[in-house]
């Protein structure tokens, strides 16, 4: 089906926004699509703070995005905004790294007032990059997801019901459009 690039914008290795993204890329994944996690903190800190777009590294990350039909973009809130290691990715990444791609946003978060960080933080600047659809997106409290004896992650059943949905329509959303015919030549 469709190639979806998961992005985790946190700089935690041990991050509850990571362990997220991996378990809504097991629904993606069993939907038929094809994966690829990219979490930014495993990117060269040099390169990000440097602003090193030649730096190989950071050339295969926007490689990814490139060649991604679907973005799902995970995030830390922190100061009521998008975490500054997925905004150092993101700023080094072409201005339309997002064009003709479907985005699904997600935020987590310790406290709901940050809630709004999705739409008013996260969506305006994929926006700005181009993205052709931005599905809705949600905000996670940290308290949802945990982490089971057996290392897996579960997430609270009413927000993995809604996630659920959320990751069904970004998913419908990536359904390639077909390609225009051409007029027979007369």
């Amino acid at each position: 089906m469709a190639t979806v690039l998961s992005v985790s914008g946190s700089p935690s290795a041990t991050s509850r926004t990571a362990r997220l993204l991996r378990h809504l890329d097991a629904r993606l994944t069993a939907q038929g699509h094809h994966v690829i996690p990219l979490d930014a903190r495993t990117l060269p800190a040099e390169a990000l703070l440097g602003a090193d777009t030649s730096h190989p590294e950071v050339v295969r990350a926007a490689e990814l995005f490139h060649q991604a039909d679907g973005v799902v973009i995970g995030t830390p809130v922190y100061k009521a905004a998008y975490s500054g290691l997925l905004k150092s990715l993101l700023d080094l990444l072409p201005q339309y790294a997002l064009a003709d791609k479907t985005v699904l946003p997600l935020a987590t978060g310790g406290s709901t007032a940050h809630a709004l960080a999705v739409d008013y933080a996260l969506r305006p600047v994929l926006s700005s990059m181009g993205a052709l659809h931005i599905v809705p997106g949600w905000f996670v409290l940290d308290r949802h997801i945990t982490v089971r004896e057996d290392g897996t992650t579960a997430v609270e059943p009413g927000t993995e019901a809604i996630l659920g949905r959320l990751v069904d329509q970004f998913s419908a959303a990536l359904r390639p459009v077909p390609a225009p015919a051409l007029a027979a030549a007369g």
